[in-house]
């Protein structure tokens, strides 16, 4: 695959650990909501990152998570903030994965994300909307706590205005002022669900998260062949 040129537009910090890049390609790409891409630090150091952005947008949107002894995102971080400093252009690869959205289903939607996985989710999520598709989706977003929701205020709009998409936020360290869902994000949706056999669902996150939800969700009625994530290539 080619690599594409893309300036550095802005980096903005969503949390203390968590930054928003947004990047502009050198020309038009193609990818489908829900794939992710690659970012070339050097010919052979390449490191992949979701897509919270949808085709329809001109920008690339990416979240990337640096908490404290996580080198292999530091890196990519330190990358994108030197050669936008020089507004230097860094090199990507767009449109891989096998998770991305399925335009054509009619089944409802039920999306999962741990942590910054959330930016999968809310590319799909965006997509759904876009596509004006009328059906019930569920964007279930586990965090380790509260302020590590960064598009909360966004999500509890979008669901204010919209009858179809209810998000449930789920935090597993709450504080004793958190009114809403504890615990494992998982689990959330098994209780919420007495069958997950009607659903396409989605999800991104902790790879050991992904194989435990898959296996939950299977037992629960979900089908293997309607449940979607890039970490089953790998678990």
């Amino acid at each position: 695959m080619n690599a594409i040129a893309c300036q550095v537009v802005s980096i903005e910090a969503l949390t203390p650990v968590v930054s928003k890049v947004l990047l502009a390609p050198s020309m038009p790409v193609q990818f489908t909501a829900g794939q992710y891409l690659q970012l070339c630090i050097t010919p052979t150091d390449k490191r992949p990152f979701s897509i919270a952005s949808i085709p329809e947008q001109a920008l690339l949107e990416l979240h990337i998570g640096t908490p404290e002894g996580d080198s292999w995102s530091s890196v990519a971080m330190s990358h994108l903030q030197q050669q936008h400093a020089l507004a230097a252009p860094v090199q990507v690869e767009v449109g891989l994965g096998q998770a991305q959205w399925h335009a054509q289903s009619d089944r409802p939607v039920i999306l999962l994300a741990g942590g910054t996985g959330f930016s999968y989710v809310y590319s799909i999520a965006m997509a759904i909307e876009a596509a004006k598709q009328n059906k019930p989706v569920f964007l279930y977003w586990g965090v380790r706590n509260e302020q590590a929701l960064y598009y909360q205020a966004e999500l509890e709009q979008w669901a204010a205005t919209n009858s179809k998409f209810r998000f449930i936020p789920v935090v597993q360290q709450a504080a004793t002022s958190w009114s809403g869902r504890t615990g494992l994000v998982h689990e959330a949706v098994l209780h919420d669900f007495v069958s997950l056999e009607a659903y396409d669902i989605y999800m991104a996150g902790p790879f050991a998260m992904a194989g435990v939800a898959r296996e939950a969700f299977a037992e629960q009625g979900g089908q293997r062949e309607h449940m979607f994530a890039d970490a089953f290539a790998y678990i």
